[in-house]
């Protein structure tokens, strides 16, 4: 006979069914068509048949992804999937009464049905904030309600059958093949546990000892800042030696995440300027790709002795160095870049196309013939068509291309209509215009200059330069850089191809990024030990960039920790109902723990966010705009923000099939944000996993 537990969650289903059975169905968007389509995509995603409209491809599978997840998101009220009608059983006790209530995701209260939408159902608190055994007091619509939560159970219920029920009680599991046998386990929750502080430094075994949660190798409590931590004490012999290679020029370092790149790029600067004080002043840049990073970074120079150098973001000090020289035009930026403009204005070859102009066109050392330039280099179709089909043929159609020149004709007329006085014209720039004007300001008039167009004719020039995360930045923005340097040439150029998610930028190989920056032959530093992230998570990180990893070799790992785990939902209510507890359970167990939830888009950040501000979490930040708080608690971001930083905890939101597809971004970008956890690494899927997650352990 099965568990008492068992009868009255399979009596609640039959019931639910048979009522919802007897009301009039309501007709809704069929998914059929869009998954068709979804399907297809996917097919020419993966063997790479259109290649040269992968762009085009790849915007449709996002848009049709979208659509598919609004419509079994946004069904009306009323509307409950007899299938799969609810997630979660709560009894509630008040005034000596018990009542049964059903969170689903839709709302269906009629005929002695009660299920409530997850998302917007003031009732749902009580499930989100309490546990079974708890009293609760909750005010709703001004009514003060008081009671016992009686039971509380997760459930998983697919094609109309009992699958799962999860209860403080334990764990029962129905038999597919025969439904009448039902196991039942002892519950032991999944728990993310053992990483507080882990961030601050990932210890081998070596030095772990006898260590507490939460403080350093002196027994010393750990600081609650997430920054960047001072590691001079730490840096290994392959870090050393390239941290105080003596002769200047070019210091290529690569490696996997977590490897100490940044870390080298950094202390190098201290080590230079320890022979050189000149190098502690605003002659010297450390650029960053994110101003997340930025913020990450900026702590450690001081912490080395360093004071004056300056940590920017490319965006800042391209923009800041634009304005200088280019003081009339527009100021605002544009932040909706049609797709197409960026791959063409960020392509490895533009730079031989600005050139090419400026070489073939008779004009004086002005700023006004270097805004020229700029215009006529980007809107001349012959010249653009003939330098990408002989350099780089395939990469952009003769459709695209046109689309291009003919939006850039609109964009330089009204730029010319506002620097002619018409302040009525909405006159703006794309952020990439920046490192192409400054490029054409250097192929035309010479070297950047100090006080930009006006007074001191001083160059800029910059003592070392140290460049983080060069693979997302394209060539011509580098040799801008480059361009600034003094006659030493010194730079250190940190990257590591493996997490290369701006695909605008085209970056393809080492060899083929120094060539167009006219440095062929420059050598490489590999570090290969990572660490960051245990084996464990190393290893699946590994495992998702399949024949794009880099080396053939494993990179060299320093601890173990727990599994990655991968845990499956059929809606997106119970993957919330998951994370609270387990979310509520680490802060209560480790209060100085940071966790990441990373989301690939926005959106779905934004409702994450939203769900989980009902669930009594401290700490919880949504993080808009890069603006990380670095400090213990519960970061929820796309995994496009996080590149660079590191968490003792991260859990993958919806990796599923949908967001993840078999394709060369979505692997580097999944790897990116498993290469964010420190100690412990999480997935959750509402419906299919992503076929890139086969490697973590199916919970």
């Amino acid at each position: 006979m099965p568990h008492p537990i068992v009868e009255d969650e399979l009596a609640q289903l039959e019931t639910v069914r048979e009522r919802l059975k007897a009301m009039p169905a309501v007709r809704t968007a069929s998914e059929e068509p869009i998954v068709r389509e979804l399907e297809t995509l996917r097919a020419q995603l993966v063997s790479g048949s259109e290649n040269k409209d992968r762009m085009a491809l790849t915007a449709e599978w996002q848009r049709q992804s979208a659509l598919l997840e609004q419509i079994r998101a946004g069904k009306p009220t009323g509307e409950v999937d007899p299938h799969s009608p609810y997630f979660a059983h709560l009894r509630l006790r008040e005034g000596g009464n018990d009542r049964d209530l059903f969170l689903g995701r839709a709302t269906c209260v009629q005929k002695g049905v009660r299920i409530v939408d997850w998302r917007n159902a003031p009732v749902t608190r009580i499930f989100y904030r309490y546990q079974q055994g708890d009293e609760y007091e909750e005010e709703f619509a001004g009514r003060t309600r008081e009671g016992e939560v009686v039971a509380r159970r997760m459930v998983r219920i697919r094609d109309g059958r009992l699958e799962r029920i999860d209860a403080p009680e334990g764990v029962f599991q129905g038999d597919p093949a025969h439904p009448e046998r039902w196991e039942a386990c002892a519950r032991s929750a999944p728990r993310l546990a053992g990483g507080e502080a882990a961030a601050l430094r990932a210890w081998d075994d070596a030095h772990a000892g006898a260590r507490a949660l939460g403080t350093d190798a002196q027994g010393r409590v750990q600081r609650a800042d997430k920054r960047l931590p001072e590691i001079t004490g730490l840096i290994d012999p392959e870090q050393f030696e390239l941290i105080t290679r003596k002769d200047a020029g070019f210091l290529v370092i690569r490696g996997t995440a977590g490897s100490g790149k940044t870390t080298v790029a950094l202390h190098r600067i201290a080590y230079l300027a320890y022979d050189d004080p000149s190098i502690d002043s605003e002659r010297t840049l450390f650029v960053v790709f994110s101003r997340a990073l930025r913020s990450y970074v900026s702590g450690v120079l001081p912490s080395l002795g360093i004071a004056d150098a300056r940590v920017v973001t490319y965006g800042e000090w391209a923009h800041e160095q634009c304005r200088r020289h280019f003081p009339r035009l527009p100021t605002a930026r544009r932040g909706d870049t049609p797709a197409i403009a960026t791959r063409i204005k960020l392509h490895p070859e533009i730079g031989r196309v600005l050139d090419a102009h400026v070489r073939s066109i008779p004009g004086e050392p002005s700023p006004r013939q270097a805004l020229d330039d700029w215009a006529s280099a980007l809107t001349n179709e012959r010249r653009l068509r003939e330098v990408l089909e002989r350099e780089a043929p395939g990469d952009v159609s003769a459709d695209e291309l046109q689309r291009f020149v003919d939006l850039q004709r609109k964009r330089n007329e009204e730029v010319f209509a506002y620097l002619g006085g018409d302040r009525d014209v909405e006159a703006e720039l794309d952020p990439e215009d920046d490192a192409l004007l400054l490029r054409a300001w250097q192929l035309r008039v010479g070297p950047l200059r100090a006080a930009g167009a006006q007074g001191d004719p001083r160059p800029v020039r910059y003592r070392h330069v140290a460049i983080d995360e060069v693979q997302d930045f394209a060539p011509v923005e580098v040799q801008v850089l480059l361009e600034c340097l003094d006659e030493r040439k010194s730079i250190t150029l940190a990257g590591d191809t493996q997490q290369h998610v701006m695909q605008a930028s085209g970056f393809t190989s080492w060899a083929d990024f120094f060539r167009h920056l006219d440095v062929p032959g420059t050598s490489i530093e590999t570090l290969r030990t990572s660490y960051r992230s245990s084996h464990e998570i190393a290893s699946f990180a590994l495992e998702v960039l399949g024949d794009l990893r880099e080396d053939d070799e494993p990179p060299r790992t320093t601890r173990s920790g727990p599994p990655v785990e991968l845990f499956r939902f059929t809606d997106r209510g119970a993957s919330v109902a998951f994370l609270a507890d387990a979310l509520q359970q680490l802060a209560r167990a480790e209060p100085l723990a940071s966790v990441a939830l990373l989301t690939p888009s926005p959106r779905l950040s934004q409702t994450y966010a939203e769900a989980l501000s009902r669930c009594d979490l401290p700490r919880l930040h949504l993080v808009t705009d890069q603006d990380f708080s670095f400090e213990p608690g519960v970061e929820i971001s796309e995994v496009a923000q996080v590149k660079g930083l590191e968490f003792d905890y991260v859990v993958v939101l919806d990796a599923s099939a949908d967001h993840y597809p078999d394709t060369p971004a979505s692997r580097r970008l999944l790897h990116v944000a498993a290469t964010r956890a420190v100690h412990q690494l999480w997935l959750t899927s509402i419906g299919t996993p992503s076929p890139l997650v086969g490697a973590a352990t199916l919970i």
